[in-house]
């Protein structure tokens, strides 16, 4: 399908990330905005802007019908639904399909096969690919019929949205008396988040790492993967950092095609076009299980993009434009090592509360091999109504010490102003010792460290500060007593001069 125009059916970040790629490809973006989002980055950016609704997600953001009517209006020939909000939703790709609008996506048979994560998990097992032990049935499952087969299975569990990712409509949960609750929550917040409210269980294996493959097909049957990511930190099943290739990998090229070889097969087991991720949980000894695929592009696609030099978004805007994929599996090359911060407006020394209010300053860091991805700006207002993503920083160097270098140096030139932010906490992890040398598992932020214990253990200087002050505060008592007299002349030296030469020519 040919078009020159693409509206993105999202906000944030990852809209300034589509129009910029539309952009460099000669193609116009058209921005939708809902009420909170009048002001926001993504919408100066556009070429044009519409408005969709009310702040609530699910006025604007999640309304189909509203942003189909706007793409055929504005004249656009396809629909980027970046992450979150609609873009793993099957009867929304196939809307578009109806409306002869090409969705930069995949088909909606493939949505509805590796999107829900109850579906997806029976068809690779059918593949013959191993997966976590849980629910293995397709369709939904009532509290009931989740209640029955959790004994079965194991404690502790996972309670999982079947519909989105990112942690939303997630609940762990540690013994029978506490899980109809626990369903209940996140069933809530599944329907909030992805108009879903549908939850299927999962064993939770203890000292995994989070490894996912990246992968790209188009619709000519080529199907390549682009490495692997690893995304083990995490808060509350919330990504926070994630950096490719993984330490955990690193050097293992067998185990890395091994990985990429099961992720390739899984995609085309439902004949998956455009961008996607397979997820994996990976053990000590490395045994890896399918955890989920996630049918869009991922927050942390940059750091792919960082150490392949391909670009993902543009990929999927050639890939639904009809085209080949422009590289080959062996044209795929690793080259250094990137990191991925998460930074959001929450209070890090307050369990993470969400921060909201106007940014008054907002000085993003910059130089050799850094990137950032945000869409604030000064005076923009962090609203209550969507998740607290204010911008992703991005680093490159050639071996993970140059790049952990490199984040440090960026995390401290980075400043916001006027809400918190977790910056302090990841400029404390940087400093763990463990992290350092590579060695966490997806329980390691919550079980194995603290901002308490971070700011405790780092080397103070009190003596010094005492100095410093001292210093400082007699400085500018100096500075107030200084009398300034006028001069004799009323004006500049500069002007002067100028006088006296215009008077003596």
């Amino acid at each position: 399908m040919t078009f020159n125009k693409v509206l993105i059916a999202n906000r944030g970040e990852i809209a300034v990330r589509i129009i910029r790629a539309c952009h460099e490809l000669g193609m116009k973006a058209v921005a939708v905005f809902s009420e909170a989002d009048r002001k926001a980055l993504h919408v100066r950016h556009a070429d044009e802007a519409y408005l969709l609704g009310p702040a609530a997600s699910s006025e604007s953001y999640l309304r189909m019908d509203k942003i189909i009517e706007i793409a055929k209006k504005s004249g656009a020939g396809a629909i980027h639904p970046g992450y979150g909000f609609l873009a793993e939703r099957s009867e929304f790709a196939q809307a578009c399909a109806e409306e002869e609008l090409a969705f930069i996506g995949p088909e909606p048979s493939s949505i509805t096969a590796m999107g829900d994560k109850g579906i997806a998990r029976a068809t690779v097992t059918d593949a013959g690919i191993p997966v976590v032990p849980g629910t293995e049935g397709e369709g939904s499952l009532s509290d009931e019929e989740l209640l029955k087969l959790a004994p079965e299975i194991g404690f502790p569990l996972l309670a999982k949205a079947t519909a989105g990712g990112g942690g939303k409509g997630m609940r762990e949960i540690r013994n029978i008396e506490e899980m109809p609750g626990l369903l209940n929550a996140a069933r809530r917040e599944a329907e909030a988040a992805f108009g879903d409210g549908n939850v299927y269980l999962e064993k939770l294996l203890k000292n995994a790492r989070h490894i996912e493959i990246q992968i790209l097909a188009d619709q000519h049957g080529n199907v390549i993967h682009l490495g692997e990511r690893e995304c083990s930190i995490q808060r509350r099943h919330q990504k926070l950092l994630e950096e490719s290739p993984s330490p955990f990998i690193n050097e293992d090229n067998e185990f890395r095609e091994r990985m990429g070889d099961v992720a390739v097969r899984t995609a085309q087991a439902v004949g998956y076009v455009n961008a996607g991720t397979i997820e994996f949980l990976v053990d000590k000894e490395k045994r890896f299980y399918f955890l989920e695929m996630n049918t869009r592009l991922q927050v942390e696609h940059p750091i792919t993009e960082a150490v392949t030099g391909i670009d993902i978004v543009k990929e999927q805007i050639r890939i639904a434009r009809g085209r080949q994929l422009s590289i080959r599996q062996e044209d795929v090359k690793m080259n250094g090592w990137a990191i991925e911060c998460r930074v959001n407006a929450e209070d890090p020394y307050n369990d993470f509360l969400p921060s909201t209010g106007f940014i008054t300053h907002h000085s993003v860091p910059t130089g050799p091999g850094v990137r950032v991805d945000t869409g604030v700006y000064d005076g923009f207002e962090v609203s209550p109504y969507y998740d607290s993503l204010i911008s992703k920083v991005i680093v490159w160097g050639n071996t993970r010490g140059q790049a952990i270098l490199r984040m440090r140096r960026a995390l401290e030139e980075y400043s916001i102003v006027g809400v918190m932010t977790n910056i302090p906490f990841h400029q404390n992890l940087l400093d763990q010792t463990r992290f350092i040398a590579g060695q966490f598992d997806t329980r390691f932020v919550e079980e194995r460290f603290s901002m308490e214990k971070a700011e405790q253990n780092k080397e103070t200087h009190p003596e010094i500060a005492a100095i410093l002050s001292t210093l400082v505060a007699h400085t500018e008592f100096e500075r107030s007593a200084q009398i300034i007299q006028r001069g004799e002349r009323d004006t500049s030296n500069w002007k002067w001069v100028g006088r006296w030469e215009r008077m003596h020519r």
